[in-house]
């Protein structure tokens, strides 16, 4: 990215947990502020409360899309449409409707304007599934609205950090009903998505994906279980033969991830949560990004939630927004240049 262009959006997420936060410690002490263009889409003043408040000197300037950003300070960029929040009324670590609306209406906003390509992308700070559906959204999370605004169906989560990046099959199901769930065709979908983001989003003209088994030892050829048989090995196969991919699998779990972060591997299909989520978190759980691939739009977030309990008492970590923000310039710059050569990868 460079000044020239337009900018990349932070939405703010709950207004009243750690989001406000972490914006303004990513905007005066991260040294990519000032190098990546980025506006905040949120409450210009429930941004100046939480500054005064947590004694973060920032000067904030309101922004329009189309106009020039600052050479200093932030840029803040309040929807007409959003709720006014009184930071006087708002209480930490507790989401009422009008904050809840507010936060909804930040991301409905951002991506309309990366729709327009009044912005390069969108960096979310975390919000509140509680709040989303007590402002009568009824999505089960940021992810599933993201994908609805941009009428997209192939979509999936990709956690990505400097040492592994992984995708997960199943995500919020639990255990026992895991193999259940799997099936040919949804391994096979992820392992594709995951290709084309790998190319497209990171700039891996030859992606080399392992696909990890389900169970103990990838099953010691049926001893353990017969998913790797019935189900994801065929679906590797398949995504050899139909999407050309360097794909290794099943590959047992608990040899994979050594091998990944050693360097023999893109990127990890994972078959659920914890297989792919404890490995990342142990290596990443300060500067993790969350990606959202198979959207038309660019979309990073921080990887964590929004921290209710010590909202408001200056204790919140930026580097995983700041991790965000540079994974999605990076996006931003590799979407680009595969346009220019004619090469998208789907």
């Amino acid at each position: 990215m460079d000044k020239t262009s337009p900018p990349l959006a932070v939405t703010m997420g709950c207004p009243v947990g750690i989001g406000p936060e972490i914006i303004l410690k990513y905007f005066g002490q991260s040294r990519s502020a000032g190098e990546i263009p980025l506006v905040v889409i949120g409450d210009r003043r429930v941004l100046a409360w939480c500054s005064r408040l947590l004694d973060i000197k920032m000067d904030l300037f309101s922004w329009e899309p189309g106009a020039e950003l600052p050479s200093g300070g932030m840029p803040v960029y309040t929807p007409a449409g959003s709720p006014e929040l009184d930071p006087c009324t708002l209480r930490w670590g507790k989401p009422d409707y009008k904050s809840a609306q507010a936060m909804a209406v930040f991301i409905e906003e951002a991506v309309r304007q990366a729709q327009k390509e009044n912005i390069l992308g969108m960096v979310t700070c975390p919000i509140s599934k509680r709040a989303l559906q007590m402002a009568g959204y009824s999505y089960p999370g940021h992810t599933e609205m993201l994908a609805s605004l941009c009428d997209t169906y192939n979509f999936a989560m990709m956690m990505t950090g400097a040492r592994l990046r992984v995708t997960l099959v199943t995500i919020h199901t639990a255990l026992a009903e895991v193999p259940r769930e799997l099936s040919r065709e949804k391994v096979l979908r992820l392992i594709c998505l995951t290709g084309r983001s790998l190319c497209r989003d990171f700039g891996i003209a030859c992606p080399r994906l392992a696909v990890a088994g389900l169970n103990p030892h990838a099953s010691e050829q049926g001893l353990f279980g017969d998913e790797e048989q019935l189900i994801i090995e065929p679906a590797v196969q398949e995504a050899k033969r139909t999407g050309g991919w360097q794909v290794e699998g099943p590959v047992p779990p608990d040899t994979l991830f050594y091998k990944a972060v050693q360097g023999k591997y893109d990127a990890v299909v994972c078959m659920y949560h914890d297989q792919g989520l404890i490995p990342f978190k142990m290596l990443h759980f300060m500067d993790g990004v969350n990606v959202t691939i198979g959207l038309p739009i660019v979309r990073t977030s921080v990887d964590h939630g929004t921290a209710y309990d010590i909202a408001g008492q200056g204790r919140a970590d930026f580097s995983s927004l700041a991790a965000a923000v540079r994974t999605a310039a990076d996006i931003a710059d590799n979407r680009k240049a595969g346009e220019c050569s004619g090469n998208s990868n789907g």
